[in-house]
């Protein structure tokens, strides 16, 4: 179980160790400076207990008998001045380099964990919390920077200094140097035992804080739900709860830390009672010198020093290993979605006659294994064709979209645009050319001309003609700045159909083969509607369009309504022939004209 452990131990830094390398340069100096600094504070405690000697007129070393006592201790005082000072300078510009590195690291693996992050496909993100994602990339990266930091470097020159001191105790004195050495061995097996009690207690704790930040996430982009429905009460308790066990997980490890320091107190406590002692027999045998003896007390201090230390940065160590677990755990989910290695591109001087034809063949497709929401689809788009998606709730119309713009894979089958697999087209290359406005609209934090280019760059006519083009400019115009308005988050200072209308820009600007509209003029009023709709057929001129509407009487005039129920195509035709075949489109369009009539 050991070995495992620390096999499992040296995996994990092995996985960071790349975002060392890139630093390596700093990190060679952090260590070279360690030398310098172990031997100035090994060196110390014998200029102080050489003092004492000479004070007591004890045997010294050979260089100082030719001085007087008052010259002695001045000369011994400006070595353990010097001592200091070096001590000091090194131990400062070692820190600032060690910090300097930890935050460059964490820089790197911040921004690699954020880049797969958004790369990982949409079943990821439909059943992993927000807020857990958000402790793994701040929390948990913070405390990985931290290994770095201080812990790394930190670990090594503690190491160093106790070899350093253990090595000048032997020349000292083999008996007492032996005794601490031994009384280590036992410390050394209690802070193993606590320390791997925490990195359990720890792990514990840091689920127990992605649960608290998810709540937390969720309580404040539900707030409107939350306060309309009264619920303030319950989800008062429900973070209670949370937060109580996050609580008592914590304190967990509070206490294995705590074990660890007071260990080593006591042990620190006993060594030096053990020197005394020991020490004090040989002084008084004429064995040893009070100066001798001196110096070996504050050895002995020195020696637990750097432990206790160490023990503080391994509990740091603990803590970087659970977070390397966590986030080796989130860099291993593979991508769903991945582009081929020999990728096609449109050609659109070649296929002309193709710009925008869609063809799904034969796809299958589920969001769980064997239980599927679309089932063998067969169906073809003509280039410039409007086509009406349509069915009852959970039929399969949002999949159908989701599955075009490769959100998802299809489980069988395959889709075609322009006579390509789409699996052979890059992602990117074909999202833009797909242009899709969803129900809701999400707007970033930024200004009003940034929410419209989304951080492509478009010239300021480009974003004025957009905007133009699908009727919002007079609504921009109106606003405090005009285009340099900054939105806030989720736009909160626009309207529901404002921020729609935004995003109508966003595709306009791109100018797409294909629209893909999911009841895209559901949240917009009559006025806003029909000059929207007056947009639109701008827009949709010589470009394929897939329409997804519940409202039926929006999408008349399309060249084609293909029905769908429990993921099966039912039904296709115009809406004069659906309603002649008085199939499930002409139930659906008579109950909601009736619907429309009695209100």
């Amino acid at each position: 179980m050991n070995i495992k452990t620390k096999e499992n131990d040296w995996g994990l830094l092995l996985k960071i160790a790349p975002y060392a390398k890139r630093n390596s340069s700093i990190l060679l100096i952090s260590l070279v400076l360690l030398v310098p600094l172990s031997l100035a504070g090994a060196v110390q405690p014998l200029l102080i207990g050489q003092a004492i000697s000479l004070l007591r007129k004890e045997p010294t070393w050979s260089f100082l008998n030719s001085y007087s006592i008052s010259n002695g201790l001045n000369l011994l005082g400006f070595i353990l001045l010097f001592t200091i000072i070096i001590r000091t300078i090194f131990q400062a510009w070692q820190g600032f380099l060690v910090q300097k590195v930890g935050q460059e690291i964490t820089a790197f693996i911040r921004e690699d964990l954020f880049n797969h992050v958004i790369s990982l496909g949409a079943s990821f993100f439909h059943k992993t919390p927000v807020g857990k994602l958000v402790t793994r990339i701040t929390n948990d990266v913070e405390a990985l920077g931290d290994v770095f930091a201080t812990g790394a470097i930190g670990i090594l020159s503690d190491l160093v200094a106790i070899f350093v001191i253990i090595l000048t105790m032997f020349t000292l004195q083999w008996q007492l140097a032996s005794m601490l050495v031994l009384m280590l061995i036992p410390v050394t097996a209690l802070i193993i035992y606590f320390q791997r009690q925490y990195r359990k207690a720890n792990y514990v704790a840091r689920e127990e804080l992605s649960v608290l930040n998810s709540m937390l996430q969720e309580n404040v982009v539900g707030i409107n739900i939350v306060q309309l429905f009264r619920r303030e009460k319950y989800n008062s308790e429900m973070f209670h709860i949370a937060n109580e066990r996050y609580r008592v997980a914590v304190d967990k490890t509070i206490f294995h830390d705590s074990a660890v320091s007071a260990t080593l107190e006591w042990i620190s406590l006993v060594a030096i009672a053990g020197v005394l002692w020991l020490g004090g027999l040989f002084v008084l045998e004429d064995k040893l010198s009070f100066g001798v003896l001196s110096a070996f007390i504050l050895y002995s201090q020195r020696l637990f020093d750097p432990l206790r230390q160490f023990a503080d940065k391994f509990t740091m160590f603990q803590s970087g290993f659970t977070a390397i677990e966590r986030i080796t755990e989130l860099m291993s989910i593979p991508l769903e979605i991945k582009d081929s290695d020999n990728n096609i591109s449109f050609d659109i001087n070649a296929k002309q006659e193709k710009i925008g034809e869609i063809k799904f063949e034969n796809v299958w497709f589920g969001y769980k294994p064997d239980e599927y929401v679309l089932k063998n689809l067969n169906f073809t788009i003509n280039p410039g064709e409007k086509i009406a998606l349509v069915g009852p709730t959970g039929a399969g119309k949002s999949s159908i979209i989701r599955l075009l713009c490769r959100l998802y894979e299809p489980t069988q089958g395959r889709i075609l645009v322009d006579g390509i697999d789409i699996r052979d087209i890059t992602q990117a290359e074909l999202r833009s050319h797909i242009g899709v406005i969803l129900q809701e609209s999400f707007i970033f934090v930024g200004d009003v001309q940034r929410n419209i280019t989304l951080g492509e760059e478009y010239s300021f006519n480009e974003i004025q003609e957009a905007a133009k083009i699908t009727n919002i400019d007079k609504f921009i115009d109106k606003l405090p700045q005009g285009y340099d308005t900054q939105l806030r988050e989720r736009g909160a200072n626009l309207s529901g159909g404002q921020k729609q209308l935004l995003a109508f820009a966003r595709v306009a600007i791109r100018n797409p083969n294909i629209l893909v509209l999911d009841e895209a003029t559901s949240s917009l009023d009559v006025a806003t509607e029909a000059d929207t709709q007056a947009a639109l057929d701008k827009l949709l001129v010589n470009k394929t369009a897939i329409i997804i509407a519940h409202r039926l009487s929006t999408i008349r005039n399309v060249d084609k309504i293909l029905v769908l129920k429990n993921g099966e195509l039912i039904e296709s035709g115009s809406h004069d022939q659906l309603l002649t075949e008085n199939g499930l489109y002409a139930s659906l369009y008579k109950l909601q004209m009736l619907t429309n009539s009695s209100k």
